[in-house]
């Protein structure tokens, strides 16, 4: 892989990592290349970023590094913030609310393990909204925080009280699936072949 693809796939790597980050061993141990080599590609990703005028930078906070927006383009980005026609939840962003909804009092790492995905951005997105508030800590390891539901989440979607909510999906049996499918369409639902 040549020196544009490394860089390429680094992008992508910082913008899946988020405000995380990725400490440069461990792009390298990805990338497969000496640690060296992962710190020059970055570097030379910064000098290409500001040569060409990006919205984006490369910063490395705490060893990590990571992707950011440009500190002077801060006034347009209050104004996204503000805008009523961004008000809208994003999908990961409503089915992280249903669980903490369901489930609370909740920690992060319990949303996770549900969802199977990280779900930071969701959960700032939702505290910014007021719809969620940290409620406490939980005992254990880190005492990580526990999310609950707020007084805005009920207003927001016209409830009294959490009772209210509607009944949660019941979880389908994968097995009853297959054999529903097999039933449905005369042949096996692990089938894949195409029609």
């Amino acid at each position: 892989m040549d020196y544009d693809q490394l860089k390429s796939v680094i992008e992508g790597l910082l913008f899946l990592s988020g405000d995380e980050g990725l400490e440069a061993k461990e792009i390298a141990a990805i990338i497969e290349v000496d640690e060296e080599t992962a710190i020059d590609l970055l570097e030379d990703m910064k000098a290409d970023f500001r040569r060409s005028g990006r919205g984006i930078q490369i910063v490395e906070v705490a060893k990590a590094y990571q992707l950011t927006t440009l500190p002077e383009h801060i006034s347009y980005f209050e104004k996204l913030a503000t805008s009523p026609s961004h008000s809208t939840l994003s999908q990961a962003a409503l089915e992280t609310l249903a669980i903490i909804a369901y489930k609370q009092p909740i920690t992060r790492s319990d949303i996770e393990e549900i969802r199977g995905v990280k779900c930071e951005k969701a959960l700032q997105t939702l505290l910014s909204k007021q719809l969620i508030r940290e409620t406490g800590r939980a005992e254990g390891i880190g005492r990580p925080i526990i999310y609950g539901t707020t007084r805005e989440f009920l207003e927001h979607f016209g409830l009294r009280e959490l009772s209210e909510l509607p009944e949660p999906p019941v979880h389908l049996n994968m097995e009853e699936i297959r054999q529903e499918a097999s039933a449905l369409f005369g042949k096996d639902g692990n089938d894949q072949s195409p029609e």
